[in-house]
């Protein structure tokens, strides 16, 4: 049943009225997602675009291996004691299963290529299933088919649902967007509170990066019930209890039985736990209580939060200062600092202007149109209440950490559907205002990132911006692709000392095992590493020799300074180190005396 304030009055029969044209659009979109080449890419050779991917596959292997389901330890980094994963084997599962079903017909080679490849459209579709679920009840089916098409623009989205992209976040974002499409519904019963906490439990115990949008969704569940009473009840009831005992049995399904006493800081714990056992806390208080004033509901609820709070600060106090604890100060100066995903928006901006755009403009505009919508809608304001909340918390957290674009950027295609749908509505209309139509355009093409994007490269060729970091991205992408570890995959198995970002790439694609990868737990290696990236030749002599390295591999021009880039280039030598030749490698290579 559709809500009047979202549902889209046609006034006459119009070509834009047409049922033919949002499906064109999101065949348009689908076929822009999918014809790429990526796919076929990711058949042909084993793609996997970042490092955490590279790191899920390694962990799949183990998996499919025969390495206890408990066992989350990569033993062929740092070995020999190796290091212990903080990651979920909730998303090591289908991956595994799919691999291990697929290898007696296929061979292991191209089952793994399958399931990387399909793995990631696979989730799209559920992505695209649950936003068109999501916004027939909310709006029109309409609206819904073309939010399909906005999700296909959103370049967040792309990246993240691409072939070969088997890393967690896109995992997050389908369990998020039903979490927010469930608290948008105008009626807040048992069955959407429960869903949504099943899917906020379902997101902690994939990662934590969702946090904040978790703890959101909890306080809109709350806030209901303290202002409207028994009617929100049953949501708060299913919400909180679906989260508390959710996130229980996934943790213990994911958990050995020996850390479950272990507080980590960085994965789904007790500390987490005690948060989500605060939410059901107060679903069985108020059930328990039933208090009738709004006053008195929200004085259970701030003192049951306040109990919360207090009691995660007194037995768990590290976990106060972030996931990261413990980490040395040079490695999170000089390494995590500089990662990527936790630089803030500014810095993206300013160093890669046209992706910076494309990929945080339409998120700040889709949160101005929302709530802009919020304040003028004369019926049922929620949905866009909800969703701006929603892109609001992302948006902040995106102008501190660039991570939090990814989740937040799943309700992008929300506002951009409807949007798209009233303006199709508004065309088909001569009688409607000039301004309407202009301000529906204005937003419509303003909620399309590929827009942005196009208009960030236009500027950056006009200010006639060098070349020189788009070769060096070339360099780096040739170091990690298939191609250039044959040579050393041939090599007598050994233990190699590389940079940070090589690591993963080399447990994939070699039998060897590792030094450093790009993983706060493993603090000697990423010191190892940074030794390689910017050390002098006693600081690499010396971490080789204590973490026992058999070879040193380099990629020239990849971010390195000091010996190791003289090295890679040919202008400085070693007398314990003996060069390597890798035929047809963009890697080097060096036996460690």
């Amino acid at each position: 049943m559709s809500t009047p304030a979202l549902s889209s009055q046609v006034a006459g029969p119009s070509l834009l009225d047409s049922r033919a044209v949002p499906w064109l659009l999101v065949a348009v979109g689908v076929l822009s997602y999918l014809g790429s080449g990526d796919l076929t890419a990711a058949l042909h050779a084993l793609r996997l675009p970042d490092t955490d991917d590279a790191m899920r596959l390694a962990e799949v292997r183990d998996l499919v291996g025969g390495q206890s389901w408990f066992d989350m330890v990569q033993h062929r980094f740092l070995p020999p004691a190796g290091v212990a994963s903080h990651w979920s084997r909730l998303v090591d599962a289908p991956l595994a299963a799919a691999i291990a079903g697929l290898t007696p017909l296929v061979g292991t080679s191209l089952a793994e290529r399958i399931a990387t490849a399909f793995w990631p459209p696979l989730l799209f579709l559920a992505y695209a299933l649950v936003l068109v679920r999501g916004l027939r009840t909310l709006a029109n089916g309409r609206a819904a088919i073309l939010a399909i098409f906005a999700a296909t623009q959103t370049i967040v989205l792309r990246l993240q649902f691409a072939p070969g992209r088997i890393d967690h976040h896109n995992l997050q974002i389908v369990f998020l967007l039903g979490a927010g499409l469930c608290l948008m519904q105008p009626l807040r019963t048992w069955r959407t509170g429960t869903l949504a906490g099943l899917c906020c439990a379902g997101s902690m115990a994939v990662g934590l990066e969702a946090m904040p949008l978790i703890a959101l969704a909890g306080a809109i569940v709350a806030v209901d019930w303290m202002r409207a009473g028994r009617p929100a009840l049953p949501a708060l009831l299913g919400f909180g209890l679906s989260l508390g005992f959710g996130a229980t049995l996934l943790f213990g399904l994911q958990t050995s039985p020996a850390l479950w006493a272990t507080d980590a800081c960085d994965a789904l714990s007790p500390p987490w736990l005690w948060l989500a056992g605060t939410g059901s806390a107060l679903a069985l208080g108020a059930l328990v209580l039933q208090p009738k004033a709004p006053r008195s509901r929200a004085a259970l609820a701030i003192a049951i939060g306040a109990l919360g709070a207090a009691g995660f600060a007194a037995l768990f106090p590290s976990c106060l200062h972030g996931p990261f604890t413990g980490m040395p100060d040079a490695v999170r100066t000089n390494w995590l600092d500089k990662v990527r995903e936790m630089q803030p928006m500014a810095a993206m901006l300013r160093d890669h202007p046209a992706e910076g755009l494309g990929f945080a403009a339409s998120l700040v505009v889709a949160t101005l149109v929302a709530i802009i919508l919020a304040f003028r809608e004369k019926t049922d304001r929620r949905p866009f209440v909800v969703a701006s909340l929603f892109l609001a918390i992302g948006a902040i957290q995106t102008c501190f950490q660039l991570r939090g674009l990814y989740v937040a950027s799943a309700f992008v295609p929300v506002i951009a559907g409807i949007c798209l749908d009233r303006a199709l509505t508004v065309c088909g209309r001569p009688t409607e205002g000039t301004g309407t139509r202009v301000a529906l355009l204005v937003a419509v093409i303003a909620l399309n990132a590929q827009v942005w994007l196009l208009g960030g490269r236009l500027v950056e060729q006009m200010a006639n911006v060098r070349k020189d970091d788009a070769a060096a991205a070339n360099q780096t992408e040739a170091c990690s692709e298939p191609p250039a570890f044959r040579a050393l995959a041939g090599l007598t198995t050994g233990t190699v000392l590389a940079p940070i970002d090589l690591g993963p790439y080399l447990l994939v694609h070699t039998s060897h095992a590792i030094v450093a990868a790009p993983y706060h737990r493993a603090a000697a290696g990423l010191i190892a590493g940074l030794a390689v990236a910017g050390g002098s030749e006693d600081e690499i002599h010396r971490q080789a020799t204590a973490t026992g390295a058999t070879y040193l591999a380099l990629c020239p021009d990849k971010d390195q300074t000091g010996f190791a880039a003289r090295l890679a280039r040919g202008e400085a030598a070693a007398d314990w180190l003996d060069p390597i030749p890798l035929d047809g490698s963009a890697l080097k290579a060096w036996r460690i005396r």
